[in-house]
C-alpha cells in the first residue's frame, strides 16, 4: 500500500519517442578540432523576485556542465593560401572558430528550485536558464582564449603534418602579400 501511494505521489514519467526520424541535412566536413574545453557554470534564474517573491516568485539554481570545441575549418584553406619558395612552405590558415558549444545534459542539473506559495513553477524558466547557461559556457571559453589556443594548436599540429609530407620548413602568416 505504501509503495502504491508513493508511486501515486511521485510518478515515474513515461517517455515515448516518435518512431519517425527526419534527417534535414547531410554535409561533408573538413574540420581540424584542436582544443576542447569542459566548463562548469552556476546560473540563477528568477521570476517575480522582490518583495513578493515568497508568494509569487519562482527561482532556479542550475549547475551547467558544457563542452566547447574549437579548431580550423580546413575546407576554407584554398590553394592560393599556400606558397612554396626557396624550400619554405608559407601558409595562411583560416582563423580558428568554435565548432561546438553545448550543454552536457548528463552532467547538468537543477540544484535548487523555490516556488512561491501562491504560484506554480514556470515551465519555461528552466529552458531559459539552460539557454543562458550555454551562452555563458561559450563566453567563458572565449574569454579564456580558446580561439588563440586553437590556432596555436593547429599550427603546431600542421607543422608536423607538413614535415611528414616533405616540407620541413613551414611558416604561418596572416597575409601572403
Amino acid at each position: 500500500m505504501q509503495t502504491q501511494v508513493s508511486n501515486l505521489l511521485n510518478p515515474t514519467p513515461t517517455i515515448i519517442p516518435d518512431p519517425v526520424t527526419y534527417i534535414n541535412e547531410v554535409r561533408a566536413l573538413a574540420r581540424l578540432e584542436t582544443i576542447q574545453y569542459s566548463v562548469e557554470k552556476v546560473i540563477t534564474g528568477e521570476l517575480n523576485s522582490g518583495t513578493f517573491q515568497a508568494l509569487f516568485g519562482d527561482k532556479i539554481l542550475f549547475v551547467a556542465h558544457g563542452t566547447v570545441i574549437a579548431g580550423i575549418d580546413m575546407d576554407k584553406l584554398r590553394p592560393e593560401d599556400m606558397r612554396f619558395e626557396n624550400g619554405v612552405l608559407t601558409v595562411r590558415l583560416p582563423p580558428a572558430e568554435v565548432f561546438i558549444a553545448a550543454l552536457d545534459n548528463e552532467k547538468s542539473y537543477v540544484y535548487d528550485r523555490q516556488t512561491g506559495v501562491l504560484s506554480k513553477p514556470d515551465p519555461n524558466l528552466e529552458t531559459q536558464v539552460r539557454q543562458v547557461a550555454e551562452q555563458e559556457i561559450l563566453k567563458g571559453a572565449l574569454e579564456d582564449g580558446i580561439l588563440e589556443q586553437a590556432q596555436a594548436n593547429a599550427e603546431a599540429y600542421l607543422i608536423k603534418f607538413f614535415a611528414a609530407l616533405g616540407f620541413p620548413n613551414t611558416i604561418f602568416v596572416d597575409d601572403l602579400g
